[in-house]
């Protein structure tokens, strides 16, 4: 049985289709302009907690926004409590990106990078059309190169020309993703959003300091997936190659118990990331390589307004939720 990491090899181009500045143009026109209209400049919900610094901690009170709770020192203190921040009017975001040979894969002419390089290119221009900056900190075989926090467009492209100028990484044994987030949290100083972006098919260990990176900034993970990694289609007998580490393998899709097993396997690893992603503390967007960009965007930003309203409907009425109040 292989493993989930294992997918369909599919033939890589040698060169970007298009340059920085066309992609770019493209996603303004059919992307950007469809987010502008829908988020009516309310982009900030995508950056929920950005622009601030921890100034203190002091104990819950009335009216407190419960977003603002630290965990950390109410588990300790066995008394809630809420960071207070100050404002920071500039603020500063930073895509941590995954582009480990996993992330080359697939079942169609859109691949998971393409996606990655997409969804950075719509983010990055949309912070810094309204004065914010923007830097990127890249995983291959390890993390080998650090893009500074910039503002403006020529930053944005050339964020983009280097995704797009890229070698595609060569198979170097399993993606240590823990290595991407420990590099950010020397890295990353100030507070600011972190978008975490990775199929996260990667050795253990990276739960931990994807939780500590969420404890000081505010993190966002976008978790690329493609349709073939989830359920096979009967193909009959194919070739599967592991893009992490090149070991390749003949199987046969026709037999109904092996796509069966695939697909559970699937669906408890999907359960377990879920999971950890939660216990982490961050929220998660994901994007699958036959999704729709601005669709899915609007489904994360439309799931945080509904939160913050939650929230604040909770604060509002002077009580804690639930598992708040029995934490004393």
């Amino acid at each position: 049985m292989p493993k989930l990491s294992q997918v369909v090899q599919t033939p890589a181009s040698s060169t970007p289709a298009e340059s920085a500045d066309q992609l770019l143009r493209r996603l303004e026109w059919t992307v950007l302009r469809r987010l502008d209209g829908l988020l009516q400049g309310d982009y900030r919900t995508l950056l929920r907690g950005t622009g601030m610094d921890l100034a203190d901690l002091r104990e819950y009170q009335y009216h407190d926004d419960v977003r603002h709770i630290d965990w950390n020192v109410t588990a300790r203190l066995q008394q809630p409590h809420v960071r207070v921040f100050t404002e920071d009017r500039e603020m500063s975001a930073w895509f941590l990106l995954d582009l480990s040979p996993s992330m080359d894969f697939g079942s169609s002419e859109q691949r998971k990078r393409h996606v990655l390089t997409d969804f950075v290119a719509v983010l990055a221009r949309m912070l810094t059309k309204h004065g914010n900056r923007v830097g990127a900190l890249l995983y291959g075989a390890g993390v080998d190169a650090a893009i500074p926090a910039r503002g403006g467009r020529q930053h944005v492209l050339h964020l983009l020309h280097t995704l797009r100028t890229r070698p595609e990484a060569a198979s170097a044994g399993a993606t240590r993703l823990h290595e991407l987030l420990e590099s950010a949290a020397k890295l990353v100083r100030r507070r600011s959003t972190l978008f975490v972006v990775s199929d996260f098919i990667t050795e253990a260990g990276w739960e931990k300091p994807l939780g500590l990176l969420a404890q000081r900034h505010e993190v966002v993970a976008v978790r690329l997936l493609d349709p073939l990694e989830l359920e096979l289609p009967d193909l009959g007998l194919i070739p599967i190659t592991d893009a992490e580490t090149g070991e390749q393998l003949l199987v046969d899709t026709h037999d109904a118990g092996f796509r069966r097993r695939f697909a559970r396997i699937a669906a408890q690893r999907e359960a377990e990331l879920r999971q950890a992603l939660a216990r982490a503390g961050v929220d998660t967007l994901e994007l699958s390589t036959d999704d729709d960009l601005a669709g899915a965007i609007m489904r994360f930003t439309d799931l945080r307004k509904q939160r913050s309203r939650l929230s604040g409907a909770h604060a509002a009425a002077g009580r804690l939720p639930a598992h708040l109040a029995h934490a004393g």
